[in-house]
């Protein structure tokens, strides 16, 4: 071998020498962090108003499509909203706090009539809305790849996926069903309802809500022919799990135990036998802290005999 040759090997062995030594003696590099996911901000009732006049539609941490349920929580979440109101209103304190919980979550809006103007919704014929949800819970269902989903509604929304569940198919495509304050049998609106057929006005009443464009209001009433037709075979269909929580400040629904639902995987919940100091009223429900605690482990761990932190109460509205 010549010098020249001897060189250039004895050059190439240091520097493999002290590669290795680099290698050895260097600090680890750690794996670049996973994106952190996204914390969306919880409304409160200045949200809720806010979101009813300038976002309808839309609310934080919902409808986002490429979301994919996890094996924590494999179950979508969709919100339903009540009679004139909407989804963006109705979600404000709940889509968020699920998402950031880990759900995807989803809503929309239904029952449009002439008297919607985009922000008031939830006044069309039940019958009708429900189809409306039955095509949305398709979408999500196809979107997410989930079996089930989950759902939440408040006053008509928590009465209004019944008729879905029982009558459209809807009770093979649904694992929970929590009503807050929901109006399952009608209300006698404090006694007005009473008042009207003993006087045989209601009918008129009645027809007039219709011919304005809001015929959800005769079908709410307790006693009405919808409310008979719609329980008329129980309350309640095997395989879906039902929550219902009720407020005794509720004037809306009256008796307040029009909203329970008796038979089958049913729970009836008065918020104050928990809380007895909660001072939620009817419109309040989806702004409660006790309430949503109760959701998140009715669709989360299912502890039995849960008991909620009486912190965090919604608005006496």
């Amino acid at each position: 071998m010549t010098r020249t040759r001897r060189h250039r090997m004895r050059r190439r062995l240091t520097a493999a020498a002290l590669a290795a030594c680099a290698a050895l003696t260097a600090p680890a590099v750690a794996p670049a962090p996973a994106e952190a996911r996204t914390t969306y901000p919880v409304g409160d009732l200045a949200t809720s108003i806010s979101n009813f006049l300038f976002s309808p539609d839309a609310a934080a941490g919902a409808n986002i499509w490429s979301c994919r349920p996890s094996p924590e929580h494999p179950y979508p979440v969709v919100i339903v909203h009540g009679t004139t109101s909407n989804f963006g209103s109705a979600a404000a304190m709940m889509a968020p706090t699920l998402a950031n919980a880990g759900y995807c979550v989803y809503g929309f809006n239904y029952g449009e009539t002439s008297l919607t103007l985009g922000h008031v919704y939830g006044l069309g014929e039940v019958a009708e809305s429900a189809r409306t949800m039955s095509a949305f819970v398709d979408r999500v269902l196809a979107s997410t790849g989930a079996s089930k989903v989950d759902v939440i509604g408040g006053s008509q929304g928590g009465m209004m996926p019944n008729y879905y569940i029982k009558r459209l198919g809807g009770a093979s495509k649904v694992r929970t069903m929590i009503g807050l304050a929901p109006t399952n049998h009608g209300t006698t609106m404090q006694g007005l309802v009473n008042i009207g057929r003993s006087l045989q006005v209601l009918g008129l009443v009645n027809d007039a809500y219709r011919f304005i464009g809001a015929p959800t209001y005769p079908e709410q009433e307790d006693g009405s022919d919808f409310q008979k037709a719609l329980f008329a075979d129980g309350d309640t269909v095997p395989g879906v799990r039902y929550l219902t929580i009720a407020t005794s400040h509720d004037t809306t629904v009256t008796p307040l135990t029009n909203s329970f639902l008796h038979g089958g995987d049913s729970t009836n919940i008065l918020l104050q036998d928990l809380c007895p100091d909660d001072p939620v009223s009817h419109s309040g429900m989806t702004l409660d802290g006790p309430i949503m605690q109760l959701v998140l482990n009715a669709l989360g761990p299912d502890e039995p005999g849960f008991t909620p932190q009486c912190t965090g109460y919604g608005p006496n509205v």
